[in-house]
């Protein structure tokens, strides 16, 4: 028998008509439609004007799981199953990886229906670098979490999109201007394609007194990739000596040092060995 496909269907972020013709022939054919919130799901059909003939089953995360096997069944049985999620792309910090994952493990067909995703869209709109960029889901709840996160975006110098709920905003963007620095810039993009939608952008100090009064809607932060630092090599020629001490060959710590920091390895190698002269 040949088996059916999964297709991961994206949906309008707010706009009803950034649907595209392929999603609305899809709802309309499916066999199964999975969808996180079946009453979203009904309801953006409505708007559509479509009526979907196959059977709806709900998709979201506590259930997720469990849905698995039935889902693969009806792939199995050469059914198609369509994939949708309460907005944007499915699997983007939504359900759908563990079906896309398991689907792939059976060798079943897999497929995309391309359209909005809040990641690209609120980095389109940032202002910011978007040639190299990272996303990282949700922001960690705990403060604790939190603050060793954005440690770890300290250096980092790509763009950084990531979600955040409207009420630990103002939280989140103090706790980034102590660990980050309060001249890092960023844009906070609220309500993507909605009526209210908007878009601050400045620094994270400016960023964070905006955001104490209380911000309302979804919300997509995009941050700037850390400026890289000015290191001189006469201050990394200690580190590399240090590491040779302790075992490493000249060549191996000059070039992991001169990696990490930026500068160049033939430089640091020579202002070494030109230490040992001295």
């Amino acid at each position: 028998m040949t088996p059916g496909r999964l297709i991961l269907a994206a949906t309008p972020l707010g706009d009803v008509r950034d649907a595209s013709p392929r999603l609305v022939s899809a709802l309309a054919e499916a066999d199964v439609i999975a969808a996180e919130d079946t009453r979203r799901l009904r309801s953006l059909a409505s708007a559509l004007e479509v009526s979907p003939r196959g059977r709806v089953v709900s998709f979201y995360e506590d259930v997720e799981t469990a849905r698995l096997p039935g889902l693969l069944d009806s792939l199995r049985a050469g059914e198609t199953v369509v994939l949708v999620t309460d907005a944007g792309m499915p699997s983007v910090s939504d359900p759908g990886f563990r079906l896309v994952a398991a689907c792939v493990e059976e060798d079943l067909p897999v497929t995309c229906l391309p359209g909005p995703s809040a990641v690209t869209t609120a980095l389109a709109l940032s202002g910011l670098p978007c040639d190299r960029f990272c996303f990282e889901g949700f922001a960690p709840r705990k403060p604790g979490e939190r603050t060793k996160w954005l440690s770890a975006l300290r250096d980092e110098p790509r763009t950084a999109v990531f979600f955040e709920s409207p009420h630990r905003l103002g939280s989140l963007l103090t706790d980034a201007v102590s660990v980050l620095g309060g001249a890092r810039r960023a844009a906070v993009c609220r309500e993507l394609t909605k009526t209210y939608e908007e878009v601050k952008r400045g620094t994270l100090s400016s960023l964070a007194e905006w955001a104490s009064e209380g911000v309302r809607g979804e919300i997509t932060v995009v941050l700037s990739g850390a400026e890289p630092r000015s290191v001189a090599v006469a201050d990394l020629v200690e580190e590399v000596s240090a590491r040779v001490a302790a075992g490493e060959r000249l060549k191996s710590a000059a070039a992991e040092v001169a990696e990490a920091t930026g500068v160049s390895k033939k430089e640091l190698y020579d202002a070494v060995l030109a230490s040992r002269v001295k």
